[in-house]
């Protein structure tokens, strides 16, 4: 089992910036890939950005290319999301996740298996 816990979420006005974290307890940290995924109202829930195990690959979502940085720290067992130039379109539900998939950071909501609780983030025009 991986216990994950998100913080960091809050109001932000467009063109602000915010670091999201996600605390992971349990089995050994570096052994799963991490993803954040997020879901906007009325919406399904969709990929934002993944990091290997090691953390010498990370994918994005297009529409977050440029703005979004996923990083890791597995000596404290972390993960970052730093988010910067916000639009409102970014409102959502973040969600922390943690994939023992022997893909190199999957993008598939399915491909994890432990999901934290969720933090929310909203973005004003």
């Amino acid at each position: 089992q991986v216990q994950l816990v998100e913080s960091g979420g809050g109001l932000v006005q467009a063109g602000g910036s915010l670091r999201l974290s996600c605390a992971a307890s349990g089995r050994t940290f570096r052994d799963y890939g991490m993803g954040w995924f997020r879901q906007a109202p009325g919406k399904e829930r969709e990929f934002a950005a993944a990091i290997s195990r090691g953390g010498g690959t990370t994918r994005y979502v297009d529409s977050v290319k440029g703005r979004f940085t996923i990083s890791r720290d597995n000596a404290e067992n972390m993960v970052y999301l730093q988010m910067n130039s916000l639009k409102p379109e970014d409102t959502a539900v973040y969600y922390c996740a943690a994939s023992s998939s022997s893909l190199i950071a999957p993008m598939r909501g399915d491909e994890y298996s432990y999901w934290g609780q969720g933090t929310q983030v909203t973005v004003s025009s």
